[in-house]
């Protein structure tokens, strides 16, 4: 199972762009993995190499701050919706800097991961269904990183595209500025050398 996490601001297609990619390589490299797409921006991407692996797609996410309710329904609706997975990967944006971010591949253990973990071994789970509430806190939690990462990652590349353009903005007033008072010394020019010339003709 594949979680591709991006977000429904169309500002910056490159923050989308990159998640798909990613998560267009690992279905391809899985043929037969079920892709949960979050978020509209990435899903025609996601779509054009791998539309028969899309098994669930959800809209209307990064308008807003994600919270972990969010990611707990989105987790809930994906184990009722489809089938048991071997394993379970996160494709996102991780926050790197104001200027940079990395999509990255993140793992998450299933219940059978987790039975299997030599950390959980030293300790008594013989109730298979704390094993299983532990896998989905797991991936709710990972999945509500995932979520708050890419929104930061999208909001610094959102910072820098309208700061570049206030840049480029105030560069453009600049030129048309000194462009408009040049021609204007021009037009004062013109007319002072009419005036003088008119008075030495006298």
């Amino acid at each position: 199972m594949l979680f591709a996490c991006s977000g429904d601001r169309g500002l910056c297609g490159a923050i989308h762009s990159s998640v798909a990619k990613l998560a267009k390589r690992c279905a391809a490299e899985s043929p037969g993995a079920q892709i949960v797409v979050l978020g509209d921006k990435a899903k025609p991407q996601v779509a054009r190499g791998a539309r028969h692996s899309i098994a669930l797609s959800f809209s209307h996410l990064g308008k807003d701050i994600p919270n972990f309710a969010d990611a707990v329904a989105i987790c809930l609706a994906a184990q009722d919706t489809l089938r048991p997975a071997p394993a379970i990967l996160l494709v996102h944006n991780a926050f790197k800097s104001v200027i940079a971010y990395e999509p990255t591949l993140v793992p998450v253990p299933t219940v059978a991961q987790l039975a299997a973990a030599p950390g959980l071994a030293a300790y008594e789970c013989a109730d298979p269904a704390v094993l299983d509430a532990l896998a989905q806190f797991l991936l709710a939690a990972r999945l509500f990183s995932a979520l708050v990462e890419g929104h930061a990652a999208e909001m610094a590349a959102k910072r820098m595209a309208m700061e570049n353009a206030s840049k480029n903005s105030d560069d453009i007033v600049a030129r048309l500025t000194m462009q408009y008072n040049r021609t204007r010394q021009s037009v004062i020019t013109n007319e002072l050398v009419d005036i003088i010339t008119g008075a030495s003709a006298l």
